[in-house]
């Protein structure tokens, strides 16, 4: 009997049926050391790429992979891949990788507004970029990129120092389904860029303004109305200029938030916290607000019993803090579904507070006690405290944190 050759019997499409049944990366790369045609279909339908490589691999990879939609070059914040990522490369990657969506290039610290204006001019479908801590990009590169792929959904810009509000009338203007936008340490930002911003872009769900200190009340209260049915996520952390007037805002207008980062905002009281509290209690499950030195017993307390869906709550260094604000679990229906708390430096809260809290929560993961002299392990294991299995106490900084609330 003649033999058949697999080849010969299936078709392009069959082969690329098959490839996708295939979940294993090992399997799909077995699947390409087959035969030059089954090497030439796995590249064709490769749809993500991490890689380290100069001007002339890219070129190749550019080649092979002609239909690739995500691209990985970033670098690590320890070590930085000597020469790193280059304008030239942004250049072939704007020629070669046309089908490009998400292209990652945090950290590239030697790109700089020529590299972007390649990426602007040749990428029209690109939906999300991330070019955090490249420190030489200025608006005028990254406007050209909101000129040229006004598809943008994600951008982030984190640590880029050089940025002012004229990117964020350039992504206004050019970019109406932008959603998600970070902006951390971009000090140069302020009030009336947000305004800007949303005066075109008002689909944002995800905003992170951490360290912008010329952000303040008036900002915020513009993002919060104009984005309000979209904003899930805002971080404020050590945005001094932030108060209660923000926080009533949100409260007034965001009724789906459900992370809020304003750790290190210190005019923010009780008053306003009750009220997102009261407004957001079926949204909310991520609140930081260490360092919030109006805060007392009172806001946090409704906080842990209005807001049922809460998942980590952040209250360091809110010195006056006591056991009294677990007073109130006991009469709660159902039980909490709190799995970070952080109290570190609130040395009021003792083991008979903790003990409160744990009879009402078994789903806690992480505790941060560091600091609190009434929460100490030996003291814990004396009045016999019983924590969830799953939970790790950190008593003295020797545990990772989760990164839920940065």
């Amino acid at each position: 009997m003649a033999s058949i050759c697999i080849n010969e019997k299936l078709t392009d499409d069959e082969l690329r049926s098959i490839l996708s049944k295939l979940e294993n990366d090992k399997d799909k790369e077995i699947f390409g050391l087959v035969c030059k045609r089954w090497l030439g279909l796995q590249s064709n339908e490769r749809k993500r790429l991490a890689a380290r490589a100069g001007p002339h691999m890219l070129q190749k990879m550019a080649a092979r992979f002609s239909r690739l939609i995500e691209l990985d070059l970033s670098q690590s914040v320890s070590r930085s891949f000597y020469p790193g990522v280059t304008d030239s490369d942004l250049a072939v990657i704007a020629d070669g990788f046309r089908c490009l969506k998400v292209l990652n290039l945090q950290n590239c610290k030697g790109i700089s507004d020529k590299g972007m204006s390649s990426i602007g001019g040749g990428l029209s479908s690109l939906q999300s970029l991330n070019v955090s801590y490249c420190r030489k990009l200025t608006d005028k590169g990254l406007s050209t990129v909101a000129e040229g792929s006004q598809g943008l959904r994600s951008l982030h810009l984190d640590g880029c120092k050089f940025v002012t509000d004229e990117v964020l009338k350039a992504l206004s203007k050019n970019c109406p389904n932008l959603e998600e936008l970070g902006l951390q340490g971009c000090t140069s930002i302020t009030d009336c860029g947000l305004a800007d911003l949303v005066s075109g872009c008002r689909q944002i769900h995800f905003l992170d303004v951490n360290k912008c200190s010329n952000v303040g009340d008036s900002g915020v209260s513009t993002v919060s109305e104009a984005c309000s049915s979209f904003l899930r996520t805002l971080k404020l952390m050590d945005c001094f200029r932030v108060g209660n007037k923000s926080i009533l805002s949100l409260a007034r207008f965001c009724k789906n938030l459900e992370t809020l980062i304003i750790g290190g905002c210190r005019d923010i009281s009780d008053d306003s916290i009750k009220s997102l509290a009261t407004s957001c209690q079926g949204s909310l499950k991520n609140l930081r607000m260490d360092w919030c030195l109006n805060i007392s017993n009172s806001s946090i307390s409704f906080i842990l019993t209005k807001c049922r869906n809460l998942e980590a709550l952040d209250i360091g260094c809110c010195g006056e803090v006591t056991d009294a604000v677990f007073h109130g679990l006991g009469a709660m229906e159902t039980e909490m579904r709190l799995k970070v708390l952080k109290i570190s430096s609130c040395p009021k809260i003792t083991v008979t507070g903790i003990g409160m809290l744990l009879d009402k929560c078994n789903s806690l993961e992480y505790l941060d006690v560091r600091s609190c002299p009434h929460m100490t392990k030996s003291g814990c294991d004396e009045v016999g405290l019983q924590f969830p299995d799953c939970c790790k106490v950190n008593f003295n900084g020797s545990l990772n944190e989760p990164d839920v609330l940065l």
